[in-house]
């Protein structure tokens, strides 16, 4: 049998993995809230992200990871090239380790709507992020509100795939989620992005102008692909069959709810 290095060891339950003493995973994640943790690199050492991705391999776990560095990206490929399965995606921007995430999703589409080309990196980071999980991911680049007639006819487009969720994202003045909003059926999540320069530069101006939206849309943060992503999966989340019961007062209060 071989032997655990001494230097990462790590101890499981049910609901998380505890690696040495710097990583708490949530294993449970997936099943609770129908999407999986996603590890972000930043803030990271090399190590402890090695760490947490090899114990999630030793464990046949899958896992992404999130804006990994610059050192983060060259100690993973060649991690890769040692045998730890993983990809890069979107860019560098997101870490995929092969195996399962512990959730399954429906068949389904969202769509991924940028208004200017300096957005689309950010958005093939939610756009990777989706399509990992399994779902469906058609795109439209480029058809900010200062031309409307390529926003019209990319709408026109997307609709007749009928995605059930888009993710907008603009920086600037942040007008093109309104506007979507204002023309399809399906919910629409503004992601303001860091583009812009002066006064309310850096997505301050777009978020700002998000929040004030007159169509109804929800708002993530600044440059937020991930949460935005994470949202649109629950759409498509399947609920497990071992969910739990609720205990305790929850669960008789809902008895007696039942009851009456």
């Amino acid at each position: 049998m071989r032997r655990r290095s001494s230097s990462r060891p790590v101890r499981s339950g049910a609901r998380e993995l505890i690696v040495a003493h710097y990583a708490r995973l949530d294993r449970d994640r997936a099943r609770r809230v129908g999407v999986p943790e996603i590890v972000l690199g930043e803030g990271k050492t090399v190590a402890h992200l090695l760490g947490i991705l090899r114990a999630l391999h030793d464990r046949g776990m899958g896992a992404l990871v999130s804006r990994p560095t610059p050192a983060q990206l060259r100690s993973a490929r060649a991690a890769a090239q040692r045998g730890l399965p993983l990809t890069v995606l979107a860019g560098g921007r997101l870490l995929r380790l092969s195996g399962p995430l512990g959730v399954g999703y429906r068949r389904g589409s969202a769509a991924i709507v940028t208004a200017g080309t300096s957005d689309v990196p950010l958005a093939e980071e939610a756009a990777a992020l989706l399509t990992a999980l399994g779902i469906r991911v058609v795109k439209a680049h480029d058809v900010g509100v200062a031309g409307l007639h390529r926003l019209l006819r990319a709408v026109e487009r997307l609709e007749r795939q009928e995605p059930e969720i888009y993710l907008v994202f603009a920086g600037r003045e942040g007008a093109l989620p309104t506007v979507v909003a204002g023309l399809v059926r399906a919910p629409v999540v503004g992601v303001p992005t860091a583009v812009g320069y002066g006064r309310g530069g850096r997505g301050e101006a777009a978020l700002t102008a998000m929040l004030q939206s007159c169509a109804p849309i929800a708002v993530v943060n600044i440059d937020a692909a991930v949460p935005a992503a994470l949202f649109a999966a629950q759409r498509f989340a399947l609920r497990s069959r071992s969910r739990r019961r609720p205990t305790g007062p929850g669960r008789s209060a809902a008895r007696r709810t039942r009851r009456t």
